[in-house]
């Protein structure tokens, strides 16, 4: 068989045509076995968190209207990681009656999740049960603070090996 004389082309185009398909499926195929998981900024799905991103924004400027959020750990390590925020009033004055609900999550990763409760409360400051983390790097740090009827997320990054803590 001669291929010479112009027949070549409809095996090139049906080639291409395959090779494309094939592309495509492994495309899809790579990206379902990659470990990506939906953002929790505020503790729920980005969509909810989309859907109710006013009423956040809202709810963030009433609540330090009356009240400011601070974190103040000491130092954040792997192990015996101790976290502290200090509640206060506009008037400096300690909150002592606050709620506080912590997780401590990887970026982009759930498998090491933790989620603290009940910290102990002096003079404004509340502070968690030390917790060991499973490995060196980045950590973030999601606060969910209510006082009486008012509420604000208060997250942080920040690193086991020394860097600063940054609010987000």
């Amino acid at each position: 068989m001669n291929l010479s004389n112009g027949r070549i082309w409809p095996y090139a185009i049906a080639a291409s045509i395959i090779a494309i398909f094939g592309a495509c499926v492994a495309t899809v195929f790579v990206a379902n076995t990659l470990p990506v998981e939906k953002s929790d900024t505020y503790m729920m799905g980005y969509h909810e968190a989309d859907a109710k991103a006013n009423e956040l924004l809202q709810a963030k400027i009433l609540f330090e209207k009356h009240y400011k959020v601070e974190y103040v750990t000491q130092e954040f390590s792997t192990q015996k990681a101790v976290l502290s925020y200090k509640i206060s009033d506009k008037d400096a004055n300690p909150i002592d009656n606050a709620n506080i609900k912590v997780v401590v999550t990887r970026p982009n990763n759930h498998k090491h999740d933790q989620e603290l409760n009940n910290p102990k409360v002096q003079n404004g400051i509340y502070t968690f049960d030390s917790i060991t983390l499973p490995q060196e790097g980045r950590w973030d740090i999601m606060a969910k603070v209510s006082v009486g009827e008012l509420e604000r997320f208060y997250n942080i990054k920040t690193d086991t090996r020394g860097m600063q803590a940054v609010e987000y």
